[in-house]
This record gives structure tokens, C-alpha cells and sequence, in this order.
């Protein structure tokens, strides 16, 4: 018997919290695992973030934890990015994110993955903190660089550390895999309900009504409203199209697509 559509005001959001802290460790060790077999050959493979190797991408990660869980790290990375923003397009954020690679250039390969198992802890641990402190804080995003049409340009303090930053490092899951040439090892119980929650945070963007069918393991079918447009692609394709990435399969034509969130 076919599951009916969740009604998309029935999903429960992911907020700062217990619940989000718990997503967001189990996401780092399900990243880790992922990371726990590369080969030499691996390191320098491609992602689909333009100029970035595997290597950079775990750099990347890395680095962004050590930030996350260290509030002097983190001030260092973002006022570099503020000095070096006209190097990267007018984007602080790019700039912020070679700062983090550049600040793991001194580690091996193989010493990257550890080290990132060291601060993963820490960086959930730190982002809780910074959202209950100063969850109402806004930030703005600069409309430059890797920022994408549809991209939005503010969000919260709450709201980046709770939801975006979790999404960041399921999404470089993503990435890698395909860097990799590995299938995605999916878990319906973790990364389903980060595949819906991007879809709630997509649909009260848009506010359109719409039914959504997302194929495979982390999918599932949403609806908004009546007499919307049936859509169905698959769930890791729709991830990759909010993401601001080209998806693998077909893409059915609709204008909603236009909307996208932040990872």
C-alpha cells in the first residue's frame, strides 16, 4: 500500500535543539565512515565543487569544525574572509572556506581524517552554544562567487548553526561519493528527515502549492495545498538541484525549481 503524501505543514522543522545536536553528530559519524577507507589515488579525485579535490573538501570540513567549536578560530576565519572577500568573486564566504583548507596544509592525508573525528564533537558542541546564545543574530550572504540564483541571502544565527551547517556536511557526504564513484550509503532514519526538512524550508520559500514525490531510500511524497503540480524526481537529485548542483536524472520543467535553500 502507497504511504499518502505528507502534508507539508505537518513536518516537524528541524530548530536548535536536542533533536538537532543528536542529527547533526550522527551525520559527522556517518561522514567519518564514509571516510575511513580512502586510498592514496582518492585524495586527489575531483568533486563537483569547482577546484576542489577530496582533499580540499575534507580540509574544508575540517576546518569549518575547528571554527565552529572555537569561537577565536572562528573570528580568524571570518575576518580573513571579510580582508580577502575581492580575491573570490566579492564572496566572503568563498574566502572563509579556502581559509579553512589553507589552515590544514601542514597535515597528511591520512592525518585529516582523524583530525576531523577530534573536532567533529566540538563543533556540534559549539554550534548548540552559538544558537541558543545568539540564535536571533541575522546574517547576510554575499550575492557573489559560489552564491547561486535562487540562493537566499539571509538566514539566522539559530538557523545556520541548527539546520545549514548539518546540511553542509550531509550534502560534502554527497559530493564525495561521487568523487569517489561510490553509491551514497543512505539510512531513511537519519537522512530521511533532512531530505524533508529541505523540502518544508523549499516549500514555505516558494509558497506555491504542489505534490512532491522524491524517489529512493531517503525520499518520500509531500504536498502543499491543492491543485498544485505533481513533480517526482529523485530524492538525491532534488538535493543536488537546491544545492545549486546539476542533477543525475531528469529533471521534470517547473518554475518552483527556481526557489533553492542554503546548505
Amino acid at each position: 500500500m502507497t504511504a499518502p503524501p505528507l502534508d507539508i505543514t505537518s513536518l516537524h522543522r528541524i530548530t536548535p535543539g536536542r533533536d538537532a545536536d543528536e542529527l547533526a553528530r550522527t551525520v559527522y559519524a556517518a561522514l567519518l565512515t564514509d571516510l575511513s577507507d580512502l586510498t592514496d589515488a582518492d585524495w586527489r579525485r575531483p568533486t563537483d565543487c569547482t577546484g576542489w579535490t577530496v582533499r580540499d573538501m575534507v580540509a574544508h570540513l575540517a576546518g569549518a569544525a575547528d571554527g565552529h567549536g572555537s569561537l577565536p578560530v572562528f573570528v580568524s576565519q571570518y575576518v580573513w574572509g571579510l580582508r580577502h572577500r575581492g580575491d573570490f568573486g566579492g564572496s566572503g564566504l568563498d574566502a572563509m572556506n579556502q581559509k579553512q583548507i589553507n589552515d590544514q596544509r601542514d597535515l597528511s592525508d591520512t592525518a585529516l581524517v582523524p583530525r576531523l573525528h577530534e573536532l567533529a564533537p566540538r563543533a556540534v558542541t559549539g554550534r548548540s552554544r552559538r544558537a541558543r546564545w545568539i540564535g536571533w543574530a541575522p546574517i547576510s550572504l554575499d550575492q557573489a562567487g559560489s552564491w547561486y540564483t535562487g540562493m537566499p541571502t539571509r538566514t539566522t544565527m539559530g538557523e545556520l548553526c541548527a539546520v545549514v551547517l548539518t546540511r553542509d556536511v550531509w550534502a560534502h557526504r554527497l559530493d564525495l561519493a561521487r568523487a569517489l564513484g561510490r553509491p551514497p550509503r543512505i539510512d531513511p532514519q537519519v537522512d530521511g528527515p533532512v531530505v524533508a526538512d529541505i523540502v518544508a524550508d523549499w516549500a514555505a520559500r516558494h509558497a506555491q502549492p504542489f505534490t512532491l514525490v522524491l524517489t529512493g531510500p531517503a525520499g518520500g511524497t509531500f504536498r502543499a495545498g491543492h491543485s498544485g503540480p505533481s513533480l517526482s524526481l529523485d530524492a538525491l537529485d532534488f538535493v543536488r538541484l537546491m544545492a545549486g548542483r546539476r542533477p543525475d536524472g531528469d529533471l521534470p520543467s517547473s518554475p518552483l525549481w527556481a526557489t533553492k535553500v542554503l546548505f
